[in-house]
């Protein structure tokens, strides 16, 4: 079997390839060895193996050196392979380092132009996500993976470092769909003497500048709509409610009205069924599949947002937005709470209530983050997004598995 006949073969799907060897020689030069049937030694070619499955259904990233220039080619193989579960347990790395390893140095150097200060840390913090426990051998303890990197990101607010974000990895115990995946990267940044307005200009600046880096052009392709980030509109989200499904929160003046409503409507009522709730409820079912350009949905519920800053003239209000492209939720933000008794009563209710309806949770209320509060958090913007479904959108993935390395995946034997 020659070598060309092998690189045919490998590209065609063929699964008479049983089996891929390699080494590296004294000269620095990488050898590859792949067999048929029965090894052959006219299939050695120069090159260097990523992944090796010694099946008949095999998934190999080979970067083939060729001897003339040193210059690096990739050449995918799928051998024998069908199935998007098996594509992503068996990814194709060279592929998908090169895409997101260029869109993270974009993240970056936009930031970075943006004169934001970084300052990476590496904390345990607990927020209202479901965790994963694990257990501290040495200390004898029970820790979590972390579910956010806020809290202590807004310590450092409180210690005097006007601008930080970090690049973290998070962990949450719930579901896995095409847009979640249980272990994601997020990008978290803060900055004193700002508010959320700053925040979304910050954000509507950070998505052209990508757009233009990755894509060349502010109108960018995604499965199958152009998604122009020239353009970002901006409603509360009682004005989304009323403008896409004609009920008026102002209506309602009980929490009673809203379940009415509610039930009227056919939209789920929340486990605390208040106005504030309810309001978000709507806008889940009748709103969020709606919004395919990049929109600013502002002014949440204070029920539904504990680290956020009261509004002014509305107290029922925080100062909070989510941003939202393709009918999917791609980042959130608001002014930081500053006002420690307000914080800790908001963190007791919550807790409160998680108890009330799972007696047996793990919650608890921060209170060295309230301590740290009362030493003076200056008025702060903050912002939260993923990185990974940014990176699905620049480069018009359909699933976080075409843009992880390794996502979680079923065993095989399932």
């Amino acid at each position: 079997m020659a070598v060309t006949d092998f690189i045919a073969a490998i590209e065609l799907g063929s699964t008479h390839i049983t089996g891929i060897a390699g080494k590296k020689n004294a000269d620095g030069s990488i050898q590859i060895l792949a067999y048929a049937n029965t090894p052959s030694s006219d299939c050695i070619k120069k090159g260097a193996i990523f992944n090796l499955d010694k099946t008949t259904q095999v998934l190999v990233s080979i970067i083939q050196k060729l001897e003339e220039d040193l210059q690096a080619s990739i050449k995918k193989v799928y051998v024998g392979i069908g199935g998007q579960s098996i594509r992503s347990t068996r990814n194709n790395v060279t592929k998908q380092l090169g895409e997101e390893t260029k869109i993270s140095q974009a993240l970056i150097e936009s930031l970075m132009e943006s004169n934001r200060e970084i300052s990476l840390i590496d904390q345990e913090i607990v927020a209202s996500a479901r965790p994963f426990y694990t257990h501290h051998n040495s200390l004898n303890m029970d820790m979590v993976l972390r579910i956010e990197t806020e809290l202590y990101l807004k310590r450092l607010i409180v210690g005097g470092m006007d601008r930080v974000y970090e690049v973290g990895r998070i962990f949450r115990n719930e579901g896995m769909d095409p847009k979640h995946n249980p272990e994601f990267t997020t990008i978290e940044l803060y900055q004193a003497f700002t508010d959320f307005h700053g925040m979304m200009d910050l954000v509507e600046e950070l998505y052209k500048r990508l757009a233009l880096k990755i894509c060349g052009s502010l109108v960018i392709p995604y499965q199958g709509k152009q998604i122009d980030m020239s353009h970002w509109e901006r409603l509360t989200m009682v004005e989304a409610v009323k403008k896409y499904s004609g009920v008026d929160f102002n209506d309602w003046k009980s929490d009673e009205d809203a379940i009415a409503a509610a039930k009227e409507h056919h939209v789920e009522l929340p486990e605390v069924p208040t106005k504030g709730a309810i309001l978000a409820e709507f806008f889940d079912a009748f709103v969020e599949d709606k919004l395919i350009q990049p929109t600013f949905i502002y002014d949440y519920p204070v029920e539904i947002s504990p680290l956020a800053k009261r509004k002014p003239d509305d107290p029922a209000f925080t100062e909070r937005f989510e941003y939202f492209i393709d009918c999917t939720e791609y980042g959130n933000a608001f002014s930081e709470l500053n006002d420690p008794i307000d914080q800790k009563g908001r963190f007791e209710r919550q807790v409160a209530e998680r108890k009330a309806i799972e007696p047996d949770c793990k919650a608890q209320v921060d209170y060295d983050y309230v301590n740290a509060l009362e030493y003076g958090l200056p008025p702060t913007g903050g912002l939260g997004f993923g990185v990974d479904r940014l990176v699905m959108l620049l480069t018009d993935s359909a699933s976080i598995r075409d843009v992880l390395l390794f996502p979680t995946m079923r065993p095989e034997s399932n």
